[in-house]
């Protein structure tokens, strides 16, 4: 355990960050589950707005420093691809 107070206080500051990050990571992760979902059901016009709101949680999660920028990225891009897939699929 820590002695010093300036150790005590960065505990606590720790557990704090922990708890936000936390929050922030799950907040994506189900935002992710429910865009795949989305997809796998086929209902193109709830993946387009369950989309939206992802590439929102991924670029919110890339301010606070949970995710990198790349994987946020990459995450997008690859969501992006399946909805269009899924869209160009139904409309013909």
């Amino acid at each position: 355990m820590a002695n010093h107070l300036s150790a005590l206080k960065r505990v606590r500051q720790t557990e704090t960050r922990t708890e936000v990050n936390r929050a922030s990571r799950s907040r994506v992760r189900t935002s992710l589950r429910a865009m795949r979902d989305a997809l796998t059901k086929g209902d193109v016009p709830a993946a387009q707005t369950q989309y939206r709101s992802t590439v929102a949680a991924l670029d919110k999660s890339v301010q606070k420093g949970v995710l990198h920028k790349n994987a946020a990225s990459r995450y997008k891009s690859r969501l992006n691809v399946r909805l269009k897939t899924l869209a160009t699929a139904t409309k013909n």
